[in-house]
C-alpha cells in the first residue's frame, strides 16, 4: 500500500514539472521534499562520484567454509541421572495400577525420595585432532553417565572425558577413531570487530546447523565468569550449539560457542564463545596434568568509576582498585595495598578491572610478575611471583552457593567506603536476586554489618557464619545513616 501510493505522489511530481515547469514543493516520501531539475542533476553526479570512492563489500563464502569445516564438527549426547528431592507424594493420588488411566497420572506424579531421574542432553563439539581429540563445553558433559559423539556421516562413538575445566568451561573428549578430519585453528586476537564470522552445530538437536553474524565485541567479562575474555557475536545461537566452532571466514576456529544472554531461554542477539587461545591453552593442560594451573594474586578488585578516579588523582577511569587483599597471599607479601589501583600487569595496560583476572589465570603458579599501581597519587612498579588458584570443593559449597541462599550479590566495602560509613567493616548489596533476603525486604545498597550479632567484613566470614547459623538468623544492616536488624528465614 505504501509502495502504491510512494508511486502515485512519484507520477504527480514529474507532470507538475512538465507542466508548469515550476519546483515541485510536494513530500514524496516522509518528509523528504522534492528537489529541483537542475539540483537533482548536481546531486545524482555528487552521489556518483561518492559511490566510485566507497569499497565494494563482498560477502564471505559461507557455503564453502560449511562444505570444508562441517565434517570435523559433531553432535554430543550425553546421559545419565538425578536423585530426586521429592519427598513423600505431595498430594497427588495414588493412582492403581490396573486403572486404565494410571500411565496418564504417573507422568504428573513425582518419584519416590529414593528414585533417580534420568537426564539427557543435547551439544556439539569439533575434532582437533585426527586420533579423535574433541573440544567441547564442561557444561555439556559434566555429570553425565554416557557421552555419544555423532559426525557427520552417521557413526557414532562412546566417548571418554578426559578432562574437564569448570572455570573455563572447557572439556576435553577422546573417541576411538583414526583419520578424522579435523578444523584449523586461528587466533582471536587477530579479529576485529565487525568481522564476519560462522558457527556450526546442533541447536535444538538439528545436527550441523549453519548461522552466520558479526563479531560484536571482544575481551567481554561475564557475571560469575572472570576468568575467560568472551568473543561476543550476534551469531544465532541456541541449546545444543554449545561447545560447537565460531569460524572466521578464513574457514579458522576463532572460538567455542558457549554462553547466550537471553530473557526467554533463547537467541536474543547476544551470544558469547570461548576464545580458542584460551581453550587449546586448557587443553594442553588437561592432557599433560590432568588439570589446569593458573596463577593467582589473592586481591579483590572492582571496577574504577569516574567519582572513583577523582577520588584517587587518575585522570581517567581506568586500572582495577584493589578492595581487599588476602592475608598471606603473593599480592601481601608483594606490598599490594586495598586501595591501590592496578594500572599494568606485565605491560598490559588494565582498562577495566575485568581485564585483569585472565591476564593473571594464564599464567603459571611461580610466574614472575611486574605490576603497576597507582597509590597516593603516583605510579609504583611491584615484582613478584604469583601463587596458585585453588578451586572450591564441591563440598565447600563455594562462597557463591552461599550468596545464592540469601538471594544476593555482595563485595567488601572499599577503604573509602567504610570511612563514608564511619564502619570497620561489612558487605555493600550490589544486587538482590529473588530470594529470602528480598522476601525480607533486604535493598540494593544496603550494608550487611553482621549476622546474629557476629561481624562479617569480608565474604569468608559470611560464608561461615550462614553456615553456622542454619535457616534463621538475623542480619544487622546500615540503610542511609540508620542501623536495623532483619530477621532471614532461609527454610
Amino acid at each position: 500500500m505504501e509502495s502504491t501510493n510512494l508511486t502515485k505522489q512519484f507520477k504527480f511530481g514529474i507532470l507538475a514539472l512538465l507542466v508548469t515547469g515550476s519546483i515541485a514543493s510536494a513530500y514524496l516520501y516522509r518528509g523528504f521534499p522534492a528537489v529541483s531539475e537542475a539540483r537533482a542533476t548536481t546531486s545524482v553526479a555528487s552521489l556518483s562520484q561518492e559511490t566510485d570512492n566507497i569499497p565494494t563489500i563482498t560477502l564471505p563464502d559461507f557455503a564453502e567454509i560449511a562444505r570444508i569445516q562441517g565434517p570435523a564438527v559433531v553432535n554430543i549426547s550425553v546421559s545419565g541421572s538425578v536423585k530426586t528431592g521429592f519427598s513423600g507424594s505431595h498430594g497427588f493420588p495414588q493412582v492403581d495400577p490396573s486403572d486404565p488411566f494410571y500411565d496418564f497420572f504417573r507422568r504428573f506424579q513425582p518419584p519416590s525420595p529414593q528414585n533417580s531421574v534420568p537426564t539427557h542432553g543435547l551439544g556439539s563439539g569439533f575434532i582437533v585432532d585426527s586420533d579423535g581429540i574433541i573440544l567441547t563445553n564442561a557444561h555439556v558433559v559434566s555429570d553425565a553417565d554416557e557421552v555419544i559423539v555423532k559426525l557427520i556421516d552417521k557413526r557414532e562413538f562412546k566417548a571418554k572425558v578426559l578432562g574437564i575445566d569448570k572455570l573455563s568451561d572447557v572439556a576435553v573428549l577422546k573417541i576411538e577413531a583414526k583419520d578424522l578430519q579435523t578444523v584449523k585453528i586461528g587466533d582471536p586476537q587477530n579479529a576485529r570487530v565487525g568481522e564476519w564470522v560462522i558457527a556450526i552445530g546442533s541447536p535444538f538437536g538439528f545436527e550441523n546447523t549453519v548461522t552466520a553474524g558479526i563479531i560484536s565485541a571482544k575481551s567481554r567479562s561475564l557475571p560469575d565468569e572472570g576468568y575467560v575474555p568472551f568473543l561476543q557475536t550476534d551469531v544465532a545461537v541456541n541449546p545444543g550449539n554449545s561447545g560447537g566452532p565460531l569460524f572466521n571466514t578464513n574457514g579458522e576456529v576463532i572460538g567455542i560457542n558457549s554462553q547466550i544472554y537471553s530473557r526467554s531461554g533463547g537467541y536474543q542477539g547476544l551470544s558469547f564463545a570461548i576464545p580458542i587461545n584460551v581453550a587449546m591453552n586448557v587443553e594442553k593442560q588437561l592432557l599433560d596434568h590432568g588439570k589446569v594451573n593458573r596463577g593467582r594474586l589473592g586481591v579483590m578488585i572492582q571496577q574504577v568509576n569516574q567519582q572513583l578516579a577523582e577520588t584517587f588523582g587518575l585522570d581517567k577511569p581506568v586500572g582495577a582498585l584493589v578492595s581487599s587483599v588476602e592475608k598471606g597471599s603473593p599480592a601481601e607479601n608483594a606490598g599490594i595495598m586495598p586501595g591501590d589501583v592496578i594500572l599494568k600487569f606485565n605491560g598490559k595496560d588494565i582498562s577495566r578491572s575485568a581485564e585483569l583476572p585472565p591476564l593473571v589465570s594464564e599464567l603459571s603458579p611461580g610466574t614472575a610478575a611486574t605490576i603497576e599501581i597507582w597509590r597516593k597519587g603516583k605510579a609504583k612498579t611491584i615484582k613478584m611471583n604469583l601463587g596458585e588458584m585453588k578451586v572450591a570443593s564441591s563440598k565447600d559449597n563455594s562462597t557463591k552457593d552461599d550468596q545464592a541462599k540469601l538471594g544476593l550479590s555482595l563485595r567488601p566495602l572499599t577503604p573509602e567506603e567504610l570511612s563514608q560509613a564511619d564502619v570497620q567493616g561489612g558487605l555493600l548489596v550490589e544486587n538482590v536476586i529473588d530470594g529470602p533476603a528480598a522476601r525480607a525486604g533486604i535493598r540494593s545498597g544496603d550494608v550487611i554489618l553482621s549476622v546474629n550479632g557476629e561481624k562479617t567484613g569480608s565474604i569468608e566470614e559470611l560464608r561461615k557464619l550462614v553456615q553456622k547459623n542454619g535457616k534463621r538468623m538475623a542480619l544487622l544492616i546500615m540503610r542511609g545513616e540508620q542501623q536495623m536488624f532483619v530477621p532471614i528465614n532461609l527454610g
